[in-house]
């Protein structure tokens, strides 16, 4: 098995990459997390993260979400489709511990992985 990393090139980087994101996505949620996902042309997919104060006042609290969702999405990268993934932590998750985080990832990953197969438009049957 190769090594776990996380990239340059699997990160979300520049202000488009977010405003795309926000405007032309779909959107998966779990109890404490929610992603806009959209699709990508070439492989591998991409992080980014948004983690505002309203989660957390304080910072370490913040980086410990963040922290966590780097962590999962590096063990499970490998078996995400080609996709741009912004992860947006709502408050409550600041609540829940470590196990509880890395389960709830663990979540978001297999539901995203499994809207590779749903239609783009919706999921909605004609």
């Amino acid at each position: 098995m190769a090594p776990a990393t996380f990239p340059r090139a699997a990160r979300l980087l520049t202000p488009r990459d977010f405003a795309r994101l926000r405007s032309d996505s779909r959107r998966v949620a779990t109890r404490h997390l929610t992603a806009q996902v959209a699709t990508r042309d070439t492989d591998g997919a991409r992080l980014g993260l948004a983690v505002s104060r309203k989660v957390s006042k304080s910072a370490v609290h913040r980086n410990r979400i963040k922290r966590i969702a780097r962590d999962s999405f590096r063990r499970h990268r490998d078996s995400l489709p080609a996709v741009d993934i912004l992860v947006i932590a709502r408050s409550s998750a600041d609540l829940e511990d470590n196990p509880s985080l890395h389960a709830e990832f663990a979540r978001l990953w297999q539901r995203i992985a499994a809207l590779n197969g749903a239609d783009a438009a919706g999921t909605m049957r004609d």
